[in-house]
C-alpha cells in the first residue's frame, strides 16, 4: 500500500466528496452511506441498497468505456448511478442520455421481455446550476408533447444543484460535499468516514492511491491548460503574421487573389486591410 508523504498531508485536508478520487475513496463498497445520499436525494426513506461499488466500468457495444463513479443496486434491480461533475461540460444532456442507456442495456438478462426492465436512476451532483433554473434539484422524465402526459418508461434523470446549501435535508447534504471540515458536516455518518481518511493513521495510509490519481489529473489538467494557452498565442501570432504579409504584399500592388493565396487570409479581410491603408 502506498503511504501518504507528509508533504501531501495540507491536500488531503482540502477534499470534499465534490472530487472524485476521494468522493469514490469515501463510498467505496459503502452501503449504508450510499442508501444514505439516495434517501436524502429522492426523498424516499424506503429505499434499501443491496450493492453498491464505485469505478465501475461499463462498456457498450462498441467497445467504449464508461467509468461510473457510484453504482448502485437495489434486490428488485433498480440502479442508481451518481456521479459527481465539478465541469458544466461533463454534465451535459447527452451525457446523462448515455449514461441511462447502459444502465438500461446492463438490466435485462437475456430472455426477458421488455416490461421485467427495472426503473434507473441517473444523478448528476454539479459544482454549478448546470441547468440554470436556480433550483436546488431537477427531475427530468420523457412526456408525450400532445398531450403532455407522462411516457412512464421508468428512466429518471435527476440534476442536483451543489451550489444551495439551505436548511433542507438535500441542502445539508450539499453543505456537506462542498465541506472540507469533517467537523462543520451536518450528516454525522459521513462525517465519521471523512475524519477517517483526513484524520486517523489506517484512513490515511489508505489515501495513497487517491493522492496518485489526484495529482496525474491535476498534472494532466495543467498540462492541458498550459497547451490551450500556447495554441492560443501561436494562432494570434500566426494571425499577425498573416496580416503583416498581406500589407507587405499590398504596398507591393500585388493582386488580391495572389495575397489571398499566400497570406491565407479571406477577400474580406484583404479588401478591409487595403480599404484601411489608403484611408
Amino acid at each position: 500500500m502506498v503511504k501518504v508523504k507528509q508533504d501531501l498531508l495540507n491536500s488531503i485536508k482540502e477534499f470534499t466528496l465534490m472530487d472524485d478520487p476521494f468522493m469514490t475513496k469515501v463510498f467505496e463498497d459503502d452501503i449504508e452511506r450510499t442508501q444514505l445520499i439516495l434517501r436524502i436525494i429522492l426523498e424516499n426513506d424506503t429505499i434499501k441498497v443491496k450493492k453498491a461499488s464505485t469505478q465501475k466500468r461499463l462498456k457498450n457495444l462498441q467497445g467504449r468505456d464508461l467509468q461510473l463513479d457510484i453504482l448502485a443496486e437495489k434486490a428488485d434491480g433498480t440502479k442508481f448511478n451518481v456521479e459527481v461533475q465539478n465541469e458544466s461540460s461533463g454534465a451535459i444532456p447527452q451525457r446523462a442520455r448515455y449514461h441511462m442507456s447502459l444502465l438500461d442495456a446492463k438490466s435485462l438478462p437475456k430472455g426477458e421481455y421488455f416490461d421485467k426492465i427495472p426503473e434507473n436512476y441517473v444523478i448528476f451532483i454539479t459544482r454549478e446550476d448546470v441547468l440554470k433554473g436556480l433550483l436546488p434539484i431537477y427531475h427530468i422524465h420523457r412526456t408525450i408533447d400532445e398531450n403532455g402526459h407522462s411516457f412512464a418508461d421508468g428512466s429518471h434523470i435527476i440534476y442536483v444543484n451543489a451550489k444551495i446549501h439551505n436548511d433542507t435535508p438535500l441542502g445539508m447534504l450539499m453543505h456537506d460535499f462542498c465541506c472540507k471540515n469533517p467537523d462543520d458536516m451536518h450528516y454525522k455518518k459521513l462525517a465519521e468516514k471523512i475524519k477517517y481518511f483526513k484524520e486517523e493513521k489506517e484512513g490515511l495510509d489508505k489515501m495513497g492511491d487517491v493522492m496518485e490519481k489526484l495529482i496525474a489529473k491535476r498534472e494532466k489538467e495543467a498540462l492541458e491548460k498550459m497547451a490551450k494557452k500556447y495554441e492560443a498565442k501561436a494562432a494570434k501570432a500566426q494571425k499577425e503574421a498573416r496580416i503583416s504579409l498581406a500589407k507587405e504584399m499590398l504596398a507591393n500592388n500585388e493582386s488580391i487573389d495572389k495575397i489571398v493565396k499566400y497570406s491565407k487570409l479571406s477577400v474580406k479581410e484583404v479588401r478591409a486591410l487595403a480599404a484601411k491603408m489608403s484611408a
